[in-house]
């Protein structure tokens, strides 16, 4: 793995497990047994490489929820985009649990996030209308932008909702797919009749998972 890489990896490790507040450049280049000097050849500082791995985060978006167009519709597709969910909150984590300090110290940054949020949201609602039309969901059509952003809101903030609603010091993965049971419990709401039982399905297989 080349060292440019392994910065990145180290990072995410130790912001997810200790905090990027509290991580500096210095713990990260003592983690990995070099120099901060090494460590500054690849990247000028800590910005720097919250941004590379805020790159991994945006790839991770564009690719796990683009419409599934001619795949199947089964549980199988289903479960494929809630782990896709429970993929990016667990393995960002540290992006969810401190976006909005994250992004205030970061215009630029911000700025790229909000880009990444509006393809993400037109994401959603392709995703969504294919989903009624597949007769899978039944949501009127004017309010599929709504429920797209309501989904992504659940999604953004349930970390820093669970931190905040209870005594976790860090979070958890079955906290996380606690959450993912969460976002199940809002399409119940719009299932069709045909749908009921595979919602019902993942609800079960992500409630076990939300307790081992």
């Amino acid at each position: 793995m080349k060292t440019r890489d392994r910065i990145i990896q180290a990072s995410l490790q130790l912001f997810n497990e200790h905090g990027e507040r509290s991580t500096t450049t210095n713990h990260i280049a003592a983690h990995l047994g070099m120099s901060p000097g090494n460590l500054y050849y690849h990247f000028r500082n800590k910005e720097d490489i919250i941004l590379s791995i805020f790159q991994q985060y945006e790839q991770h978006l564009e690719s796990a929820f683009q419409p599934y167009n001619d795949e199947p519709l089964n549980i199988e597709l289903l479960i494929k985009y809630f782990d896709a969910i429970f993929y990016a909150l667990w393995q960002f984590r540290f992006i969810y649990t401190n976006l909005a300090d994250i992004l205030s110290r970061d215009e630029a940054l911000k700025t790229r996030y909000l880009q990444v949020q509006t393809r993400l949201q037109n994401h959603v609602c392709e995703l969504l209308t294919q989903l009624c039309n597949d007769g899978f969901l039944q949501i009127e059509p004017a309010n599929i932008p709504a429920l797209a952003d309501t989904v992504k809101m659940l999604v953004s903030f349930w970390i820093s909702y669970q931190l905040t609603q209870s005594t976790m010091k860090s979070i958890t993965k079955s906290s996380i797919y606690e959450g993912v049971v969460r976002l199940l419990m809002l399409f119940r709401a719009y299932a069709t009749s045909s749908s009921l039982e595979t919602i019902t399905r993942l609800e079960q297989h992500y409630a076990v998972l939300a307790h081992d």
